[in-house]
């Protein structure tokens, strides 16, 4: 319990205090490179990175770029299981991959369901959606671990790219 408090009090910190650079920052008119800052709470001293506003650390350390909200996604057929996507790959059902317009092939993206939170991480093998009102086609097993409804067959996205 110690341990998850902690977190979420350095997480807390780490927003307020990115907040805090990012306004700083803007009255000197030059980028900051990001600070170490000792955080006193309760004695313990772990060490806090602040990073600009426009990106985001999450738990298990990745960086990430918000790319679109609201994004329509939808997921692939049985049918195209074994052919080649547009990388030259095998396309697979069961893997965590993604087609998306415009995105380079490998990049790698976190899919949030807007209707319950849940999120995949996937990579961008293939071209498509070729329907204009859709954003991504997920993997089927991308797909079905997200979604609120077994029985969907599209949903409400948020897309972010993974910086490495």
């Amino acid at each position: 319990m110690r341990i998850k408090k902690s977190i979420s009090t350095n997480l807390f910190t780490l927003i307020f205090l990115s907040c805090f650079t990012y306004v700083s920052s803007q009255n000197k008119q030059t980028a900051e490179a990001p600070k170490i800052i000792q955080d006193t709470v309760k004695g313990i001293k772990p060490n806090i990175i602040v990073i600009p506003i426009d990106s985001v650390f999450t738990d298990n350390g990745l960086k990430l770029k918000p790319y679109k909200k609201n994004a329509h996604a939808s997921y692939y057929a049985d049918k195209f299981t074994g052919r080649k996507t547009a990388n030259g790959s095998r396309f697979d059902n069961n893997k965590y991959t993604a087609a998306h317009k415009k995105l380079p092939f490998g990049t790698r993206i976190k899919v949030t369901n807007e209707a319950n939170g849940k999120f995949v991480i996937v990579k961008i093998t293939d071209r498509g959606p070729f329907v204009k009102t859709r954003e991504l086609d997920l993997s089927k097993r991308a797909f079905m671990e997200i979604t609120k409804s077994k029985g969907a067959g599209a949903m409400k996205v948020t897309i972010e790219r993974i910086i490495e």
